[in-house]
């Protein structure tokens, strides 16, 4: 669709701008979180054309509070031929009105959001030479990865649960080696997912029981039997590979998980889906301000823990402790699980309960992030 090379810094220039596709029910690319984010509109299983967002974005600085994290804002829709044009006008919206003075506030998300998101349309109208349309109906029930196997297109694709994406070996779970061995006989490819997993893509029927052999000899998981949590959870990589990192969060949060499954156990939610996600530092990279429960590092063992999200990636969360360490953090979380447990209504997620019950306010505009 977009053609190769065709954004070059002739047109454009250098600085960090994520588009994102995703394809209704799922928003497992979160795509609130994207500066453009393209909506699939399916219609009689045909591609048709796309619900458009501008100016999604999660990074923000401590201590800052003109920086902040933001959803995109659903603009219109366009027909399907139209994607390459509709995404090179917009960034030269934010090529011509763009912040290069300050840095922290240079992305896609502070230009719509000091112009606003009418006036962005509205450029973007006169700059296409004709109108996007209004936004056609989509829904969202869920922003994670489907696990296991799925067919399409005769093809069948096995998604691996990875915790927090490490790929490597350890004494108990052979994962590396396991890989190697299926990309030894294995004719599809490997396919990356926004959740830090992995996808087995591709695989034609012949060799679907070959690599499902693989995969039972050495135990990949589907991610079945672990929790409706840990199932849910991401992390950035942190210490100590990262330079900005000012708390662990990879090597950290799969122990954390574990405590907090044993208060989920306690309120019966064991098997209950709750996205949680937690990062060494306020840059964003594993966006923890679109999960129902997260961590943003402060310091070494300390965290500002958030709720509230939507479990289908369309509301932020809101900060509900500053600066606190495990302890803490579990304290504070086993009352509201059961509280949630107790009081919760029929398919109510967990980010809906803590807002509907008063914990924190709902959060649908980065602009309120921190008041």
């Amino acid at each position: 669709m977009l053609r190769k090379n065709h954004f070059t810094v002739k047109h454009i220039y250098h600085v960090k701008f994520k588009i994102g596709i995703a394809v209704p029910p799922s928003n497992d690319i979160d795509v609130y979180s994207q500066d453009i984010g393209l909506i699939s509109i399916i219609e009689d299983g045909k591609l048709v054309g796309f619900n458009v967002t501008v100016g999604g974005g999660m990074g923000m600085t401590h201590g800052n509070t003109k920086t902040y994290p933001q959803l995109g804002r659903l603009i219109g829709y366009f027909p399907k031929e139209h994607a390459l044009d509709v995404c090179e006008k917009i960034l030269t919206i934010q090529r011509d009105y763009g912040n290069r003075q300050e840095r922290k506030n240079a992305r896609f998300k502070y230009t719509v959001d000091r112009y606003g998101a009418d006036w962005v349309l509205s450029e973007l109208n006169n700059r296409l030479g004709w109108s996007l349309e209004s936004p056609r109906e989509f829904h969202f029930d869920h922003n994670g990865d489907r696990y296991g196997w799925t067919e399409g297109s005769g093809k069948w694709h096995f998604t691996l649960f990875i915790q927090n994406g490490r790929v490597k070996d350890t004494e108990d779970y052979k994962l590396k080696t396991a890989l190697r061995k299926i990309a030894e006989i294995h004719t599809g490819d490997f396919r990356l997912t926004p959740n830090q997993n992995l996808v087995i893509a591709n695989v034609d029927a012949q060799k679907k029981p070959e690599i499902e052999a693989l995969i039972d000899e050495y135990g990949l998981t589907d991610g079945k039997h672990y929790t409706g949590l840990r199932r849910n959870s991401m992390a950035c990589v942190a210490f100590p590979t990262c330079g900005l990192a000012m708390a662990e969060s990879e090597r950290y949060l799969p122990s954390l998980i574990t405590k907090i499954e044993d208060l989920l156990d306690e309120a019966g939610l064991s098997e209950e889906e709750i996205t949680i996600r937690m990062t060494g530092c306020p840059n964003g990279c594993a966006r923890p301000a679109l999960a129902e429960i997260a961590f943003i590092g402060k310091a070494p063992g300390k965290y500002n823990m958030y709720l509230g999200a939507s479990f289908t990636g369309d509301r932020l969360n809101k900060m509900y402790k500053e600066n606190i360490g495990e302890a803490e953090i579990l304290e504070s979380l086993r009352p509201i699980l059961l509280q949630y447990a107790k009081e919760r209504t029929e398919g109510e997620h967990f980010g809906d309960f803590v807002v509907r019950a008063g914990i924190v306010d709902a959060v649908n505009d980065g602009q309120v992030f921190h008041s």
